[in-house]
């Protein structure tokens, strides 16, 4: 079994993964553009992991848009993603919030119907190893 260990931007809340992720998604829905302000979400899912809150648990905020399942768990303080409590025995980590290293490559775009205009053509943009000047 592995473990997985992450927290948020301000440090205030850290968690245990315990088990495996079944898939890795990278979602274009226009509920995951919105709730990361980009082009999409890179969500891990679990239906066999224990999630583990380390410290901060009462840091934890979590909201389901209405009428949906749509659901995201932040921190209360620096407005990190944190992942979802199990949900009908479903664990959903952010990608981003994980501290240790993830090895496993994303399973699959999905709802790549919604996908973001400005997002078709990133391979061609210019990288850089840090802020330009």
């Amino acid at each position: 079994m592995t473990d997985h260990f992450g927290s948020c931007l301000c440090g205030t809340v850290s968690f245990q993964v315990k088990g495996e992720f079944d898939s890795f998604y990278l979602c274009h829905c226009r509920h995951c553009q919105k709730d990361t302000g980009s082009a999409h979400a890179a969500n891990l899912f679990s239906h066999s992991a224990e999630l583990v809150w380390q410290s901060g648990a009462d840091a934890v905020a979590s909201f389901t848009l209405p009428g949906t399942r749509h659901s995201r768990s932040f921190c209360k303080l620096c407005g990190s993603a944190l992942p979802n409590s199990p949900v009908a025995g479903l664990v959903v980590v952010p990608a981003g919030c994980l501290d240790s290293q993830l090895t496993m490559l994303p399973t699959a775009h999905i709802f790549s119907s919604s996908k973001a205009v400005w997002d078709e053509q990133l391979a061609e943009v210019p990288k850089f190893e840090g802020l330009p000047t």
